[in-house]
């Protein structure tokens, strides 16, 4: 009955001040807001990040240059250019016949450089890569054909295209057998891959890059003598593991390494990327909470300050009720429950907005063409309302304390 009537009074006094009500309301508002979108955005783009990786296969291993933790990102993916990973590491994996149920091979050199045709010139996503590139990456060709290992081996200057590029640059057009400048030498174009599903967050895409083969890449446009990555098809799933082993075995030979702790190389497979992408998608959800969160805390100073101003504004109040028998309990319960109700408000409101404008997101993302979920979970709802009864407490303590605080007689002659 006590808090029944607490918590009508503070309904009462917040209707009374209904602009300063607002203000203390809003920044209650946007924190929560902010934590429910940040952490739908980032389930969501997680959830899309990872679903890609999965579509390449779980039959696939990836060796990188450079050594990493088991369960650790790769060292490049810190922008460190690492020589460690030769064509002739590709040759000598290819070559094996200890790698058990090795189906495809193929190696990687990717770059950035200027492509043309006529009036138009753009810079676009190269891939230098090798004949078995159709089988690694579970693809097609739409129109002509794709590169030989003989095309490589002869450093024929050909190219096969996305499918957004041959739409872009040749409209209705046939491309077959046209020429696109890439840097300052011309291609024939001999094959227009099929179109795939859209990659998240600037990630490769096949759609908007040309193919070169790889020798052609390395030597004539990209400059280099080493490799970014090779990708492993092995026929079995189950041989993932012993496959790995027999890599590194042969890596470990053709390198001169006897011990493990100076491997120059990681070797991954699908299982392994997942779960260290997870890691790194988490860390980034996890900081960009962390930020939204300051919000919170500005929204918690805001109901502080104009707790404070209400304490002074309600002086005469305070004591014509400490006059009638009220304590200082029952003053500091009063300015903390209107603190505490305060806050719930905001932050059932802000849990509303968050709710809409992540679904309006998932709405305009599901446009732009990815499969985007849409991603509230009851635990980022029950962590926005605690936090937001929460800040209502810890910011509303002192402004309580002062209030209950007021001597009876200060109150009453206070102007």
């Amino acid at each position: 009955m006590y808090l029944l009537n607490a918590l009508k009074f503070s309904q009462k006094n917040l209707l009374a001040n209904k602009t300063r009500s607002f203000l203390t309301i809003l920044g209650i508002i946007i924190g929560v807001a902010s934590v429910i979108i940040i952490m739908a955005i980032g389930n969501s783009a997680q959830r899309l990040i990872l679903k890609q990786v999965e579509g390449i296969g779980s039959n696939l291993i990836a060796v990188t240059p450079g050594a990493s933790k088991e369960n650790g990102p790769p060292a490049s993916i810190y922008g460190i250019v690492i020589k460690t990973l030769t064509n002739d590491d590709l040759e000598t994996i290819k070559k094996s016949e200890s790698i058990q149920g090795l189906s495809a091979i193929a190696g990687y050199n990717n770059g950035t450089v200027s492509v043309s045709r006529k009036n138009r010139d753009e810079n676009l996503s190269l891939i230098g890569t090798t004949s078995s590139y159709l089988e690694i990456a579970d693809t097609k060709i739409s129109q002509g054909r794709f590169f030989s290992e003989k095309d490589d081996r002869s450093l024929d200057k050909i190219v096969v295209l996305g499918h957004t590029i041959a739409k872009d640059f040749f409209g209705n057009e046939n491309p077959i057998n046209q020429k696109i400048k890439i840097k300052k030498y011309y291609f024939r174009v001999i094959g227009v891959l099929e179109e795939e599903g859209t990659s998240a967050f600037g990630a490769l895409n096949q759609n908007d890059s040309v193919l070169i083969p790889l020798k052609t890449a390395q030597k004539l446009i990209l400059g280099v003598n080493y490799l970014n990555f090779i990708r492993i098809k092995i026929a079995n799933p189950n041989q993932i593991n012993l496959a790995k082993k027999q890599i590194t075995q042969i890596l470990r030979a053709e390198h001169d390494i006897d011990d493990p702790s100076k491997d120059d190389f990681a070797i991954k497979d699908q299982a392994m990327a997942l779960k260290t992408l997870e890691k790194v998608t988490d860390i980034i959800r996890y900081f960009l909470l962390a930020v939204a969160s300051v919000s919170l805390l500005v929204g918690g100073i805001g109901i502080m300050n104009i707790m404070l101003i209400s304490v002074n504004q309600r002086i005469k109040e305070v004591g014509l009720r400490k006059s009638i028998g009220a304590n200082n309990k029952d003053i500091l319960t009063q300015f903390l429950i209107e603190a505490i109700f305060v806050s719930l408000i905001g932050g059932l409101i802000g849990i509303l907005l968050g709710f809409i404008i992540s679904f309006l997101i998932f709405i305009v993302v599901n446009y732009l063409g990815y499969d985007w979920e849409f991603l509230i979970s009851i635990f980022s709802i029950v962590v926005a309302v605690v936090i937001s009864v929460t800040v209502g407490i810890i910011f509303g303590v002192y402004p309580a304390r002062k209030a209950s605080r007021i001597s009876p007689m200060e109150a009453l002659h206070y102007e």
